[in-house]
């Protein structure tokens, strides 16, 4: 079932503040929300790449799961682990879906399995998945920032997640971009 949102507009974060999942208040500052933003900001630089590059079918379905498992990480990472979660099931809300060993299995075997593709082709997709790398980095690092300061009330499956997505990532733009990767040559190749 597909969430679907139908009002935007709320101006409750016109104070610097914001509501998570469980309708508790942050500030906008909060590790929390840096972590799931970026998580989000993750998701957009992916939809920008499928937007703009033509990417053989087997990538497309790939990011497509991603983008989709990003939802879930972002989902998790904006609702605090508590044990009598109070999440609203509201109608046409599907609840809530923590990232599990098998997101993190998933991911790694998507980036195993892509590794053994290498098409000798130019693709500017590559250099948009190197952003969408970077950023999943950014991404992670923000999850371990949370874990760090609410561990107890953080799942750890998120930030291990995103470090394989990261992998994964610089995998696909590889593949997508092979003979177009910028190269290290150290000292400028003198």
């Amino acid at each position: 079932m597909a969430v679907h949102l139908t009002k935007i507009y709320t101006r409750t974060g016109d104070a610097g503040t914001t509501r998570l999942s469980d309708n508790s208040q942050i500030s906008k500052t909060d590790p929390r929300l840096v972590a799931y933003a970026d998580v989000d900001e993750t998701n957009s630089v992916l939809g920008v790449a499928l937007a703009t590059a033509s990417f053989d079918a087997a990538i497309v379905e790939v990011l497509r799961t991603v983008q989709n498992d990003l939802f879930d990480v972002g989902a998790d990472l904006s609702t605090p682990v508590v044990p009598k979660p109070r999440v609203p099931a509201a109608a046409g809300h599907p609840g809530l879906h923590r990232p599990a060993r098998r997101l993190v299995r998933r991911v790694q075997r998507a980036g195993a399995e892509a590794e053994l593709v290498h098409p000798p082709r130019r693709h500017p997709g590559g250099a948009l998945l190197h952003q969408a790398r970077c950023t999943a980095r950014r991404a992670e690092r923000s999850a371990w920032a949370l874990l760090e300061v609410d561990a107890e009330r953080s799942n750890a499956l998120a930030a291990k997640y995103l470090n394989r997505l990261s992998d994964l990532l610089f995998i696909l733009a590889r593949v997508a971009n092979p003979d177009g990767d910028v190269l290290w040559r150290p000292g400028g190749g003198a």
